[in-house]
């Protein structure tokens, strides 16, 4: 490929998680070698709304073509000029599920991350963990409430309830007694209609990063030590967002048995889930050092202060080489994935 790479960013989106989506992606925006990349960017409102916006100067060096259609409501659809490779930085329902990069598999554009199928897949806790089972892969226990099913925990008090497919900690009550368990029901289905009753798990929080196609690597781990804003004891959306709301140790206080079993079960969860480009897979270590995925995010918070990114700074990439790693490997998988014939 000659001269610059033609990157488009994509931000926001219609979720609760559209402001730190935003953030996300100006900061990759920020870290994006000015030399080697020639960046667009499209904001996507919480009403839905597509705008498309350049960033810093366009040299194009051949002609425009409409290779991806930008949805807009109530006019024709603006087209995105030619681009070599799209960055999705969006978070939660509309852009981290599936949906944004079924339109990118339909424009024929390579794109950073996971697949539609894995999107899909991770965005919904109760599958996930289910094809993680099927796997051999151990996961936190849950059970599932769907519409008109009646509130119930099978495990004691305290239990975690959280929509089925929502990130950043949006809708999750730590419920402690049988009385808070209908409240907690009904503010997780205010955000999606499957609810997840899962257990707690008396144990040390730790992150790992996974990098990737065929290959996958997992960065060193890194313990999630919340600082219970407001009178919350656990990681809730105040700790992982608000600044000094939890600190991240390199490496955690687990024994080094542990630490790399939770390297070696995100890279297995990765690939169970067929995942591509990037993952953050959130595990428990239990007190007898045994080691349970609980969740597997997709497309991570990004900007250079978030865990994943720390994580691979620690491992010995920086956050613009991460970067790089992650077009490149877009791009060899959109390539690889062209020569399939259907």
């Amino acid at each position: 490929m000659s001269g610059r790479v033609r990157v488009a960013v994509i931000a926001g989106g219609r979720s609760s998680e559209h402001e730190i989506s935003v953030a996300s992606a100006r900061s990759v925006i920020d870290a994006l070698d000015p030399d080697r990349y020639d960046v667009q960017t499209i904001e996507i409102g919480r009403d839905g709304r597509w705008e498309l916006n350049s960033h810093g100067p366009r040299e194009l060096e051949r002609p425009v073509a409409e290779t991806l259609p930008v949805p807009s409501r109530g006019s024709p659809p603006e087209t995105l000029g030619e681009v070599d490779v799209v960055l999705p930085i969006l978070h939660g329902p509309f852009g981290e599920d599936g949906t944004v990069q079924g339109l990118l598999e339909l424009a024929g554009v390579p794109y950073v991350g996971a697949g539609v199928t894995a999107s899909a897949l991770c965005m919904d806790k109760d599958l996930f963990k289910s094809v993680c089972r099927d796997k051999g892969i151990p996961v936190t226990r849950s059970v599932t409430l769907r519409n008109g099913d009646r509130p119930s925990n099978p495990f004691g008090y305290p239990v975690f309830v959280k929509p089925a497919r929502l990130g950043s900690s949006v809708g999750i009550t730590k419920v402690r007694n049988e009385e808070e368990l209908g409240e907690a029901v009904e503010l997780a289905r205010r955000h999606d209609e499957k609810v997840l009753v899962e257990e707690f798990v008396d144990g040390v929080e730790v992150e790992c990063g996974v990098l990737g196609n065929r290959e996958p690597i997992a960065s060193v781990p890194g313990e999630i030590v919340a600082h219970g804003f407001g009178g919350v004891d656990w990681y809730d959306y105040s700790a992982k967002y608000d600044e000094g709301g939890m600190d991240l140790i390199i490496p955690p206080r687990v024994s080094e048995d542990a630490a790399r079993r939770v390297q070696e079960i995100s890279v297995d969860a990765f690939v169970a889930s067929d995942c591509e480009g990037m993952a953050r897979v959130d595990c428990f270590v239990a007190n007898d050092d045994d080691v349970l995925v609980n969740e597997l995010n997709t497309i991570p918070g990004f900007t250079a202060t978030s865990v994943y990114a720390k994580l691979f700074e620690a491992s010995g990439i920086p956050y613009a080489e991460l970067l790089d790693r992650l077009i490149e490997l877009a791009l060899e998988r959109h390539e690889r994935r062209g020569k399939l014939e259907y």
